[in-house]
């Protein structure tokens, strides 16, 4: 049976995925870390065969957590959880190589639901996300500016909304500041907007950084 990792900070939101998994009892081991190094650190010191990411975490967010399990263990699936409803992360999460995103609010069964098709091989959309997807066909310009980014882009829009320097970004994500500048270049032009704070005001008008 497989194993599971549930990387989450908060003790009480572990607690209660955990106990829908062994309620489950189609897991056979399941991990819990609380920050975005110690999950790094438990998917180095053996192999997961399915990550349940929050988003939101302390130490690193959880596009960078993805991408470095993306990268490093390519088997490991991974289900983001958040907080956040659909249209403010998923699409770029599943961009990025989630195979599924769950918002928080949603009941047990379609938890249980989404592990049970992201561990079968399948990517797990929600009623809310498919008819999103079904829209954006229709009614592209409908969709928020931020949807349009490269996985990349969206990463250091994120970064820089929360206050990161060009530097600390290219220190954080092992590329030149040349390189940082030219994506932030990239998102000003693409979402039309001309500094950093206003990134920030629409990162926080769109529910993307708290």
């Amino acid at each position: 049976m497989p194993s599971v990792l549930i990387a989450d900070d908060h003790a009480m939101v572990r607690t209660g995925l955990r106990h829908y998994l062994e309620l489950d009892r189609s897991v056979d081991t399941i991990g819990e870390t609380a920050t975005g190094a110690e999950t790094l650190q438990r998917l180095r010191d053996g192999h997961w065969d399915l990550v349940i990411l929050d988003i939101n975490m302390p130490d690193r967010s959880g596009i960078d957590i993805l991408r470095h399990i993306r990268s490093g263990h390519p088997n490991t699936k991974v289900l983001v959880i958040s907080g956040f409803a659909e249209k403010q992360y998923a699409i770029n999460v599943l961009r990025a190589g989630a195979s599924g995103y769950l918002a928080k609010d949603q009941a047990p069964e379609e938890f249980i639901r989404a592990v049970h098709t992201v561990l079968a091989g399948r990517r797990f959309v929600s009623a809310t996300l498919s008819e999103m997807l079904v829209s954006a066909l229709d009614e592209p310009t409908d969709q928020p500016l931020h949807a349009a980014l490269s996985q990349r882009e969206f990463q250091i829009l994120c970064k820089l909304a929360v206050g990161r320097s060009v530097s600390e970004i290219a220190q954080e994500l092992f590329i030149s500041v040349k390189t940082v500048s030219t994506y932030r270049a990239r998102v000003l032009e693409k979402m039309n907007l001309d500094t950093n704070a206003d990134l920030t005001t629409y990162a926080l008008r769109n529910g993307l950084v708290q």
